[in-house]
Formats: C-alpha cells, structure tokens, sequence
C-alpha cells in the first residue's frame, strides 16, 4: 500500500508542467509607443527608425525655436534703433528691452524645463521596471555578482539623480533664469554674482554624480573591454560634444557600449534600448534646437545689441545647455548600464 501512495505521489509530481524562465521587457508608456521601432531584431535598423521619426517632428520643432529666436532679434533691434536717436533714454530702453526679451524667452523656456523634467521622470520609471528584468536575465545565465553590483549602483545612481534633478535642479533653473533678467534689467554686480554662483551649483552636482557613477563602474570591473582605438575615440569625441556639461564624463564609458554594440542578440535588452532612445531622443533634439539658435541668436545680437541684453540671451542658452545636460546624463547612464548587463550576458 506504501509502494502504491508513493509512486501516485511521485507521478503527480512529475505531471506538473515546468516552464523555462520567461523573461520579457516592460512595455514602454502610451505617449512612446508610436515612436517605436517595427523592426526590433536589429540595433542599427531599430535604432535609425527612432531617429527618422525624431526628425520628422523636427521641423515644427525648429520653426517654434526660429520664432523665438526672431523676436528677440526684433526686440534688440528695436531697442538699439531707440538708442541711436535718444541717447539720453538708453536706461529705460535698456530696462524695457530686458523685460520684453525675458518675457519672451521664459514662455518658451518654461515648456522646454518641463518637457525636460517629464522625460527624466519617464526615463527613470521605465528604469526602474526594466533593470530588475535585466538583472534576472544576467543571473540566470551565471552573472550573479555582477548583476547585483549592476543592478544596486543603477538603482541608486538613478534614484538620486531623478530625485536631485526634480527637487533640486529644475528649481535652481528658474532660480538661475529669474537671477540673469534681474541682473540684466538693473546691471547689478551682485545679481550677476550670485547667477554666476547658481550656475556653477548646478553643474558640479551633475558633474560629481556623474563622476562617482563612473568610477564606480571602472571599480566594479563591468566597463572594462577590448574594442578599436580609433572608435573609442570618435565614440568619446560624439558623446562629448553632443552632450553639453557632462558629456566629456560619460564619454569615458563610450568603450562599454562599443563593445557590446556589435553584439546585442538579447531581445529584452534591445526593447530596453529602443525605449529609452524612444522616449529620450525627441525631446532632446527639441530643447537643442532651443539651446543652438539661442547661442546663435547670441552671438548675431552681440555684434549690434547691448551687453547686458546679449548676456541674458547667453544665460538663457546656457540654462537651455544644463537643461540638456540633465536628460542626457539620466538617459546615458541608463544606456552605459543597459549595454554593461548585455556585455555581461554575452
């Protein structure tokens, strides 16, 4: 009778099915989905899919930044035209011409703070949902250690980041932009003291967040590879620049992702990447549309346009530049982790 509740038992056992592990990547938010790839097999195709489709709404993009751009152009212009036949109210031309460019530049300065910060926020709740995937798939192929040191640095790296950025930073943008129209409206030393104080602010705290986040990567062995010389170099070269503030620091990593560039068959780490280029890169290329015609804008105004005038255009730029700076080291450092996971599941 024992024999024959055994061998029940034991057959019952045996019935229940087994799975393989099924792992699969979150799906991406509503507002990104369009913006996805059809063909999610491979990284090169994939990935100019998202760039053409960036582009296609580049155009409108660059026509909005063009009419900013244009009526600052006008406000100086007017503003000199007035100086040049009364010299005696270049005070209060000077005054009304601050006023009307800060008016102008902080309307469209305000959408771009807060398309910047909704990005960030969706970079990082897709983060968070993608790097536990990512972490299981590293160890169940054996990668135990390094998906756990992966996985607790990201994670924390991430958290603080975001969290700086919306409590911290995006405050100190306005902060900084209310500082630079003061400054420029009375010309007082002081103001232009304490903007430049700001500004400074600013970028070490993305700077040093940045370089611990590296070094803890170069510490824990993950971004360490072989690849050509040359491409490294022109890898470090495009991100470098194309980053404005931390792009030289994220440049250092560049050797990660070519490594594992030419690799990637994970199928769950590719939907990982076109997400966050999805939900990165049209947003990026509007507000650098932004901060390229400023610094442009800039530089023409400068040679016809009051000092103080073409300083608050320069200040909008480069509040423009860190804004950048922000989406692009959250996205980056997203990317550099994604690719060490693949290049650890390799």
């Amino acid at each position: 009778m024992k024999r024959i509740i055994f061998v029940v038992f034991f057959s019952v056992l045996l019935a229940v099915p087994v799975h393989a592990l099924d792992i699969t990547a979150p799906e991406v938010p509503e507002s990104v989905q369009s913006r996805m790839p059809s063909n999610r097999e491979s990284f090169g195709q994939g990935l100019l899919e998202i760039l053409q489709d960036a582009l296609a709404h580049f155009r409108p993009d660059l026509k909005e930044a063009s009419g900013v751009c244009l009526g600052v152009t006008a406000a100086m212009v007017t503003v000199t035209v007035i100086q040049s036949f009364s010299g005696s109210a270049q005070r209060i031309s000077n005054l009304a011409g601050t006023v009307a460019i800060a008016a102008i530049l902080l309307q469209s300065a305000h959408s771009l703070i807060y398309l910047g910060t909704q990005t960030v926020t969706e970079l990082s709740e897709y983060g968070k949902l993608l790097l536990p995937v990512l972490t299981t798939a590293l160890a169940a192929q054996g990668g135990v250690t390094t998906s756990s040191a992966l996985y607790a640095g990201t994670a924390a790296f991430d958290a603080v980041m975001s969290s700086l950025i919306s409590k911290i930073l995006i405050p100190m943008v306005y902060l900084f932009l209310a500082l630079a129209a003061a400054g420029s409206a009375v010309g007082e030393d002081l103001l232009k003291r304490l903007r430049d104080m700001v500004k400074g602010c600013m970028i070490w705290i993305l700077k040093t967040i940045l370089y611990v986040f590296t070094g803890y990567l170069a510490i824990t062995g993950v971004v360490s590879g072989t690849t050509d010389a040359a491409a490294v170099k022109a890898a470090k070269l495009t991100i470098s620049g194309a980053v404005p503030v931390v792009g030289g620091i994220l440049s250092d990593a560049s050797e990660a992702i070519l490594v594992s560039a030419g690799t990637v068959k994970n199928a769950v780490g590719l939907y990982g990447l076109f997400a966050l280029a999805a939900i990165w890169l049209s947003p990026f290329l509007k507000i650098g549309v932004h901060y390229l015609l400023l610094k442009l804008t800039a530089s023409a105004c400068g040679i016809f346009g009051s000092k103080q005038m073409t300083d608050l255009v320069c200040d909008f730029s480069s509040a423009m530049g860190i804004l950048l700076g922000m989406t692009g080291a959250v996205c980056l450092m997203l990317l550099v982790s994604i690719f060490c996971f693949l290049k650890g599941a390799a």
